[in-house]
């Protein structure tokens, strides 16, 4: 997206590790530093971020801090409601965008009276690593330049995807949101797998990260699906095919199937759980 984020006004409220990742990849994608404010009541994260970007920082929400083109609401879940209501007397009317896991952007709006200008977005771990995988999803009020907005701040670090109705994050969050999780337990177990086979422990640690890595990144830059490239890899009656043999006994398809099902499911209940009340 080519968005010229130097003029741009982006206050985040909450200091944390998204908001971090997110203000290194603004500003490597030519934010200014003048352009960017943050907003927590912690004395050390606002000392940190200033020495980090040399951002302005507020120790809580005011007209001054909150005159932005963008708020980007940057807290954990269960203090998203505190942190609403705090902002909201100082609003002027900006794109919102949520970065916080399992609360709807309906409730969003309906903590504000019905503001429109939101938009929803799921992001992952990565990103603390340029490498995110984000999911968006806009409320009817946000505006096709809040859409190309919104993918350009989170496009700072890594890829964006949308969908077109905000109960599909919960899905996202199954896949990409909760999916580093299931990608670093997978290395712990080849890991293991290698030490048990007579390896040690660094030496499995390091061919189990490149591995990952290494397909990872080819999977990204291949023209053909991940099936050819297993194909590919596959020699009839080969090691790869006694391993993949007992992936299949076992039924790998359907573990991570039945995982992404329960991750899904408990996201849709903690957006029930946060949204709950008046």
């Amino acid at each position: 997206m080519n968005v010229p984020l130097s003029s741009v006004r982006i206050t985040f409220v909450g200091g944390g590790n998204m908001a971090a990742a997110l203000l290194g990849g603004l500003i490597a994608r030519g934010a200014t530093a003048a352009s960017l404010a943050a907003i927590d009541p912690s004395e050390a994260q606002r000392a940190s971020l200033e020495t980090r970007f040399g951002i302005a920082t507020h120790p809580a929400p005011s007209d001054a801090a909150l005159d932005a083109d963008v708020v980007v609401l940057a807290v954990k879940p269960q203090q998203m409601r505190e942190a609403v209501a705090a902002v909201a007397p100082h609003l002027r009317a900006p794109l919102l965008l949520s970065v916080a896991a399992g609360v709807r952007a309906v409730d969003l709006s309906r903590w504000l009276g019905g503001y429109g200008r939101i938009v929803r977005t799921m992001p992952n771990t990565p990103a603390l690593v340029g490498l995110g995988a984000t999911g968006l999803a806009p409320l009817a009020g946000a505006t096709p330049a809040d859409r190309t907005l919104a993918a350009a701040i989170m496009g700072a670090v890594g890829e964006t995807v949308w969908v077109d109705d905000e109960a599909k994050l919960d899905a996202v969050t199954a896949l990409s949101g909760s999916g580093p999780a299931y990608v670093f337990r997978f290395i712990e177990s080849m890991i293991d797998g290698g030490i048990a086979l007579g390896l040690d422990a660094e030496q499995a640690r390091r061919l189990a990260i490149q591995t990952v890595l290494g397909a990872a990144q080819l999977a990204a830059t291949a023209s053909e699906p991940p099936s050819v490239l297993r194909e590919r890899v596959t020699s009839k009656g080969g090691t790869t095919a006694a391993a993949l043999a007992v992936m299949a006994e076992r039924d790998l398809p359907a573990l991570v199937a039945d995982a992404m099902a329960a991750a899904c499911s408990r996201s849709e209940a903690l957006g029930r759980e946060f949204g709950s009340g008046d």
